[in-house]
């Protein structure tokens, strides 16, 4: 696949300290998801200045996952702390909001369901093929991320009228890219684990521990083929007898003399044919 490039997630451990610019934006966006949720939730949601100052947060939160990423990548501040930290602050924040809206009726229960099990279940798909590489953010993706936050804010801002039904109509195309983003990254993983350098080594490696125990067998039927072959010169019992065996004529050895006697024929005696003509 060409549109696979190697994760930093599945690459060895890096040398950066933990301590950094980059683990620091992920640490700050952690700590903003409970701030996110106390604003939301102050006075039950019915107070506009809180769930003004919820937005603001959610948005700050937002674009520090936005830029700790590109940070880490360019700076060389890949670090395992970082490789976990960051998606766990990521959906951390995301249901945060989403649980917190539902929970005051704002939005919908099966909207919150749906957005969080394609992120949760998206997550544990990039671990499942991290070794094989990583599937990067398609065009749909990304725009299902920046829709996802715009609907987002615009739930948490105490709209009515027809801001209102904007922020409706963007949550309703968040959840339609939410999906489908969703199938498309299970297609790609599993085509990731089927086409990877890795599961060709194994698919090879496979195949030559299946061709092994073959090879194996047929020497030893070559062998039993030798061990039963009779050698050169050696008859067995049970061997078939020659043409001369089978003959009917006794071995020359065998052949007895004829005894002497009226029956025989006399010595230097010819045929009929050799006497010689009586004179007269």
């Amino acid at each position: 696949m060409t549109n696979v490039v190697p994760d930093p997630a599945a690459l060895p451990p890096q040398t950066a300290r933990v301590l950094n610019v980059a683990n620091g934006l992920t640490v700050f966006r952690l700590l903003l998801v409970p701030v996110v949720a106390v604003a939301l939730l102050h006075e039950d949601g019915q107070s506009t200045e809180w769930r003004v100052a919820a937005c603001a947060v959610f948005a700050i939160a937002s674009v520090t996952d936005r830029i700790d990423g590109d940070i880490a990548r360019r700076r060389g501040l890949v670090t395992e702390f970082g490789k976990l930290a960051d998606p766990i602050a990521d959906k951390a924040l995301t249901g945060a909001a989403l649980i917190g809206l539902s929970s005051l009726r704002l939005l919908a229960w099966w909207v919150t369901l749906v957005i969080l099990i394609r992120e949760v279940g998206v997550t544990v798909l990039r671990f499942w093929v991290i070794r094989h590489g990583v599937i990067p953010a398609s065009r749909g993706g990304k725009l299902k991320t920046l829709v996802q936050s715009v609907a987002i804010g615009l739930y948490l801002l105490p709209l009515s009228g027809a801001l209102a039904s904007l922020a409706a109509w963007t949550m309703g195309l968040a959840v339609v890219l939410t999906v489908g983003t969703g199938v498309d990254y299970v297609v790609r993983a599993l085509t990731l684990r089927r086409t990877s350098a890795l599961a060709r080594r194994r698919a090879a490696a496979g195949r030559a521990g299946a061709a092994a125990p073959t090879a194996g067998t047929d020497a030893g039927a070559v062998d039993a083929g030798r061990s039963n072959a009779v050698p050169s010169g050696v008859v067995s019992s049970g061997a078939v007898p020659s043409a001369a065996d089978a003959s009917d004529e006794p071995p020359a050895d065998a052949v007895r003399s004829e005894p002497s006697g009226s029956d025989a024929t006399p010595s230097g005696a010819g045929s009929s044919d050799d006497r010689p003509v009586a004179r007269p």
